[in-house]
Order: structure tokens, then sequence, then C-alpha cells
């Protein structure tokens, strides 16, 4: 005989020693706030629930029994999650609940998000599911369909997503269900997020860094999250760590980083509902008290000095895996095991017991007494869920562009970098964008974010600081700079968190960018993928409204990180986004400042897009008017006139460039070029969009042909520099006419700690190699050269002995600038007007 062994949470032999639930005799009912009445009816709807996901799994046809269930009603395939199902169900009801009871604002977040029956079954059984899906009607005929529809071809699949209108995120991986939870909660401060761990999901490092959230939580502004670790013991073949994990250490683990746990345990659910009623109001309540405290505060004074923080509370729920299935199947245990994970009968069409075991598992939950005649949930149970937006498959913030707001944004032409001419002074180009999103803070300051993994300075964004500070509500000393827990940056030493925040904040209808050393944005390439998929989706259901786009900005990139070495040096974050379909995939090469204010303003104003946007920090050569510039980001390519000599006629060659770097490098090629072959006709392509060199039967941006050819032209060779891997641009132009003379440098994956320059040359991509492959691939200008040649090979040389002389790039590599006349530079170029010259420390 086995029972539940709350202790561990799992099912045991009766021999052996187990805990009944805590400080809870056997056969002991205990007093709670659910009258005799509540309790009858929210168990009732619970079966109705878990009937719900039963049949989600198993039923073809025969969707309440009205007949004897035979194996013709059985899906051919068997599909989805039963485990996780009963317990999440549970959760859901009782939020139910308390909404009614309370009028709070509440949205659910699914951490075991593969329970999509779960989501499903709630939100069909509160009318949800048929307000967006209106041919799953709430009677007999719509339950069939529903039923046949999951994880079906043509249906829905088997965990949350877009299709379910209570679920905000896609579920299908695990570890970020509660940072999207708190990225809801700022700037919420009415939503209480209700966000459910499964205790497999708790192992992951992403959810393992979510919970220090809270120490970014600000009670004055934002909303409350509500942590449900529900811990049902098992993974898909073993024990979860944290359901072996005693009381004591889960205590004292939770309140070391800032929790209050609340313990419900048991099999037995009367008992259960009892227990988790108490403990969610007494949740409830305690949230309520924080926020009542902090608001009534004078903002003005509440620095957090003298405050300590606040120990918000937490649920920790022990039940059974698979929760009111069958206990044993031929005498091997299934309910509290591993073995009820997935589909805990899995043999009901070839073995006639199976199936009757089934048969009397889903009879258990008596569908005739929950649906009436016409197949719909009798009133009664019906009224238990909350009415209208109250519903949290209603709720707003559940489809956050209901709630949207386009941001008001300043002209961006107000931080235009002045340059007196191309490549004629230095800057750093983040600095004016910084500048740019200190006014979009200050103009917006309840629905934008930055968010940044501790580089906003190093990133040069600084200026957003003269409007607002990092946030924090932890202590301040007299020596920290720009903290506060009024702040709008918010910087952690995560990857996983700036962008969990970030995606969390924008499925809900806000606004943000998430800023990144580009080697390690890489760390949430999967992030990235799923909210990608999630909004791929998301287009195939017109209810689903747009989302402000999620913005990513990679400075400190690999061709400039020459100090920190090869470590950071990986340009791969845009060939993962560059995986997902073209509708929801943006990727930018601006090459200067006033390129970068362009294309961030458009990523700002645009909607339900991953844009990425790569350039460099350090000081580099500026290029373009803000005119200029607007019209080149307007087109995503075009010919640079001053760099060109081809007076509109076919040229000898192509210099192709994305990417600041290889901007440089193909304009001092182009120099080089013109200095020292007379009569070379080159032409110049800069490519700010990307997806423009794509056809536009791939991609909405893609050149048509006539388009392309005429910047690039049909059969003229292509040297083309490229900021990332090379197989990006071949795959891309892949199809253009003449492919083949499309030659590509880029990052070979070659990198150390060196001199700027030296990471050009180590990649095959510097000036003089860009120099040498165009003069092979001009066949008329061969025999003059070659001289040319062996002089821009004697180049490289010198460049390899002298940066192991003197530790820094030749002058002539060091002072090189744009000039009319190809005279060589005596200096560097100046800094731009309003740049910066030096600081006390390093930051880079």
């Amino acid at each position: 005989m086995l029972e539940f062994n709350a202790a561990l949470s799992t099912a045991v032999e009766a021999n052996e020693q187990s805990r009944q639930t805590k400080n809870l005799p056997a056969g002991v009912k205990p007093n709670g706030p659910l009258s005799a009445e509540m309790l009858g009816k929210m168990h009732r709807y619970w079966c109705a629930a878990n009937y719900l996901c039963v049949g989600q799994i198993y039923l073809l046809d025969n969707p309440l029994l009205r007949e004897p269930l035979s194996k013709e009603n059985i899906k051919p395939r068997l599909l989805g999650h039963w485990g996780t199902s009963a317990g999440q169900n549970f959760i859901y009801i009782h939020l139910n609940r308390l909404i009614r009871q309370t009028d709070a604002n509440i949205i659910y977040i699914s951490g075991p998000g593969h329970g999509g029956p779960t989501l499903n079954a709630c939100a069909y059984l509160e009318g949800t599911y048929s307000d967006v899906h209106p041919e799953i009607t709430q009677d007999i005929h719509g339950m069939r369909l529903f039923f046949r529809s999951f994880s079906t071809p043509g249906g829905i699949p088997s965990h949350c997503g877009p299709h379910t209108p209570n679920s905000m995120h896609e579920g299908g991986e695990l570890g970020y269900s509660l940072v999207h939870a708190f990225g809801a909660a700022f700037d919420n401060p009415d939503l209480i997020v209700a966000c459910v761990v499964g205790d497999g999901e708790a192992e992951t490092c992403p959810l393992e860094g979510s919970w220090k959230s809270v120490k970014f939580l600000n009670p004055s502004r934002d909303g409350a999250v509500l942590p449900i670790l529900h811990l049902n013991g098992y993974k898909i073949s073993g024990p979860t760590i944290l359901a072996r994990t005693s009381d004591e250490g889960l205590i004292s683990l939770y309140k070391g980083l800032g929790y209050t746990p609340y313990f419900v345990e048991g099999d037995d659910p009367e008992i259960v509902h009892q227990l988790f009623a108490g403990a969610l109001d007494s949740c409830y309540a305690r949230i309520r008290d924080i926020q009542k405290d902090s608001r009534t505060k004078d903002a003005r004074t509440n620095t957090n000095k003298d405050q300590p923080q606040q120990s918000w509370p937490m649920i920790i729920l022990r039940t059974p895996k698979g929760w009111t299935c069958p206990k044993e199947v031929d005498g091997v245990p299934i309910e509290g095991t591993f073995r009820a994970h997935q589909v805990p009968l899995s043999t009901v069409c070839e073995n006639p017991e199976h199936l009757k075991m089934l048969e009397a598992w889903m009879r258990k939950y008596r569908p005739d007494e929950l649906f009436g005649k016409e197949g719909r949930l009798i009133a009664e149970l019906a009224a238990l869920a909350p009415d209208g937006n109250r519903r949290m498959g209603a709720n707003p913030h559940a489809n956050g562009g209901r709630l949207l707001k386009a941001l008001d944004l300043p002209d961006f032409a107000e931080y235009a970098l002045s340059i007196p001419g191309p490549g004629e002074v230095l800057a750093e180009a983040p600095r004016k964008l910084g500048e740019y999103l200190r006014d979009v803070i200050k103009l917006n300051p309840a629905n934008f974010r930055l968010f940044c993994p501790d580089e906003t300075n190093s990133n040069r964004l600084n200026a957003v600081f003269d409007t607002t500070d990092r946030c924090t509500m932890e202590a301040i000393v007299s020596i920290d700079d720009h903290l506060s827990p009024s702040g709008r940056v918010m910087e952690v030493l995560s990857e996983h968190l700036c962008e969990g925040w970030l995606e969390g904040y924008l499925l809900t209808g806000r606004h943000g960018m998430w800023s990144s050393y580009e080697a390690f944005a890489q760390v949430v390439d999967s992030m990235v993928t799923q909210h990608a998929k999630w909004m791929e989706q998301s287009l195939e259901y017109p209810w689903r409204r747009p989302l402000a786009s999620l913005n990513v900005l990679l400075t400190s990139h690999a061709w400039r990180n020459d100090h920190n070495g090869f470590s950071h040096q990986a340009p791969g974050f845009v060939d993962n986004a560059l995986q997902r379909r073209s509708e929801v995939v943006r990727v930018y090469y601006p090459p200067d400042s006033n390129c970068l204010l362009n294309v961030f303003d458009h990523c700002l104003r645009s909607r339900n897009y991953v844009n990425v946007v790569t350039c460099g920090k350090q000081p580099e050569l500026q290029w373009l008017t803000f005119d200029e510039a607007l019209a080149h980001c307007s087109q995503g390519a075009s010919i640079w006139k001053f760099a060109t000599n081809d007076g509109g006629t076919e040229p000898d060659i192509v210099l192709a460039c994305a990417g600041d770097v290889p901007t440089i490098e193909v304009c001092a090629a182009s120099w080089l070029l013109q200095k020292h072959v007379p009569g070379i006709k080159v032409r110049v392509v800069n490519v700010v969009d990307l997806s423009v060199l794509m056809s536009p039967d791939d991609h909405p941006h893609g050149m048509d042909n006539i388009s392309f050819n005429a910047l690039f032209t049909r059969d003229v060779d292509v040297i083309f520099a490229f900021h990332g891997y090379r197989w990006l641009i071949h795959s891309m132009v892949h199809g253009r006419a003449n492919e083949a003379r499309f030659h590509v440098r880029g990052f070979n994956d070659q990198g150390t700690t060196t001199t700027p320059f030296d990471m050009v040359v180590l990649n095959k991509m510097s000036r003089f190699h860009l120099a040498i492959d165009a003069l092979k691939h001009v066949p008329r200008l061969r025999s003059q050269a070659s001289d040319v040649i062996d002089m821009f090979n004697r180049k490289l040389y010198e460049h390899h002995v002298y940066i192991r002389q003197h530790y820094q790039d030749m002058a002539e590599i060091r002072n090189w600038s744009w000039t009319k006349d190809f005279s060589e530079p005596a200096a560097p170029a100046p800094l731009a007007k309003g740049q910066p010259r030096s600081q006390l420390f390093t930051d880079s």
C-alpha cells in the first residue's frame, strides 16, 4: 500500500517512515476560511478542470462519457503532461476565489508551462477560451472540438502559448516564469502576479537567479509577485532537489533571499483546500500591508536608507505529482511518482483493462454532475469564476497589447552629432543615443525602462543618469553612484534577468531596451528564441494585440574588445536571432552615431519585432550628417559617394560593408586603392539594415533584384567586409545574380588581447587584405596591381613587427582619417564637438 510522504513530496510504501500533513493528526480536518458550501463548490470546480485536462490528453469523441468509453473514442497519439495539471488547476481555482472575494487584479504565470491542459481547461471553464476561439463553444460540441484540438495536427500545442488567453509567456522552455513575473509587476502598482514555479523548473539557472528580483521591487510604484513553489516531487524520471530538501532548509534558503515561506502540503483535497485558502489569504494580506506601509510614506524621504528590506510572502505547496490519477497500474506506483509526469496510462487502446481504468478515473470526477444536459458547466460552479476582465484569461495584462500606449518620443534630430565631413572626426557613437534615451525616460516616467548588466556607463549611455538612477531596494551608502529605489535603470550582472525582465515588461504592455556586451548576449540566445516564437505565433491570433518590440543594443563588440581578449570576442548573437521567421526579426549595423540615432528611434516606434542593433562604443570615425544618415537608414543600404569614384558607371570592384569597424576598413581600402592604383573605379556600399540583402520573397525588407543590382551591379565582384561570421552574408545573397562573385571577409574566430587594428589583421579583414582581394579581381589592372599588392603585404609584415615592439598600432593606422586629396594625416582626427576627452578611471 502506498501513501503520500509530504516531507519528500513523493509516494512511499506505507511501512516507510512518512510525514502526514504538518501539525495535523490523521483524520483531523483543519479549520480554514472556506465554508463547507464553498469548499464543496470549489472542489467540484477543481474536478471539472481535472476532467477537462484528462479529456484533452485522451479523448477524440464521447467528451462527457455519455456512452461507455471505447478505444474508438481515444486519440491515436496520446500527448501531453498530466503530472502538473491537477496541482495547477488547484492553484488557479483558489486564485479565482481570492479575486472574487477581494476584487484583486491578478494574472497567472505557469512555470511548468508544458502543463498546457491546465490553462486551457481553466480558460474554458471561465469562458475566456471561447471568447477568443468562438468555434470552441461551451457545450458538448465545443468540448469535443476542444479535446480534439489538443496536441493534434491543425490544433494547439501541448504547452502554454499565445493560443491560451490566460498565458502571457511561451511555456515550453523552463526557467523564465519568475523573471517574467517580476518584469510584469514593475510599474504595475495594482497588479499581483501569481507565479507557479515547478520544482523541476526551480533547478534551472535562470530560475535560480530570478529570486533576487525581489531586491528591485519597489512597493511604492510596482505591483507584487506571489511565487508559489509547487513541489510535486519529480521531474521526468528522477526526484527534484527542492522536494527532497527539508522545510528547515527551504525556510533558510528563501528567508535569506527575501521571502517568508508559507507551507501547504498533503494529498487529502478537503484538508489541502482549507490550508491553501488560509495561506493565500495570509499572503494577500501581507502583500497589501507591505504596499500600504510603503505608499503612505513620503516618497521624498523614502530613500530606503533607514528602512529594512521587506520580506515578501511565498507559498511552498507539496502535493503528489499526477494528483488524483490512478495510484497504481499493474502493481506499479503512478500517482506521486515520476511515472505520472506525462501520460499515466499510455496503452489504453491496446490493453482493455487500462481502458477501464481510464474510464473509472474520468468518471471519478462525476462529469454528469458538473456539466448540464447541453454540456455547459452548471451555473453554481460557473459563478465561482470572476467576472469580466477580472477573469485571468481576460485580464489585459495577459494580452499586453491591449494596454500599450505609444511612447512620447523626442525629436531625434535634436541629438544629431555635428560633423564637418565624412571620416574627419571621432566620437563614441552611443553617447548621443544616451542623451536621447535620457529624454525618452523623462517623457515616459512610468512605461519605459532600460535594462543592462552593470554596463550603462561602460556602454556610453550614462547620460540617462541625468534624469534617473539605478534601481535598488538595498542599502545605499554615501559613495554610491546614482542608486535609488525610484531608479529606472535596471542593472544586475545577469543577462537572464535583464532579458527576462524586459520580456515580462513588454508582454504586459510597456516599452524598454536591453544593452549588453555582444559576446555575453549569447547567454540568452534561447530566451530570445522563445520570445520570438511567442511573437511569431501571436501573429496567427488577431486578438493578440501588437506589443512593443524587444530592442537589443549590442556594444563592446568583438572587433573592439582587443583589451579584454578572446572571451569577449563573439558576434554570434545575430546568427541565432536570424534563425527566427523574417516577420519578427530585424538586424541593424549602424556605422556611426547619427545612424545609430536613426535606427533606434525607428526601433522604439516598431511593434512585434526583435530588433538587434550592433554598434561599438569606442571612439571611431564618424561618416554621415544627420540628414545623410536619415536617407541612408531609410534605404537600408546605399552607395557612399564620398568614397566612390565610379562616376555612376560600372565600377571595377564593389567594396561593401556592414558594421562600424568593417566600414572603417572598407573606406580605408577604397582610399588606399584610389591613392595607389590610378584609374581604378571603386564603389563603396554600406549596409545598415542587413535584411535588405535578402530576397523580398524571404524578408519584407529585402530588395528586389533591380534595386539590388543598382547597388552591387550584376556582374562585378564584391568584396564584402562584415561584422559577424561570413556564412551569414553568403546565405543572404544566395539566389542573387552571380552570387559567387561575393567574397566575404568577417570574424573568423581569431582573437586575443592585442591592438585594435591587429584584430582585423588576425581575421584577414584589414584594409590591406580587402585591397589585395579587390586587386585580384580586377583583371584589367593586373600588371600595375602586382607592385601595389607587394606593398600592402609589406605593410602587414611591418604591422606584425611594430606592435610587438611598441605595443600599439602604427602611426599611419592610428592617425588615419578620410582625406579628399589622399594625403597622409599627421595626427589622429579630432573629437567631435561635445565628446568627452578623458575620465578619471577606465570602465571600457
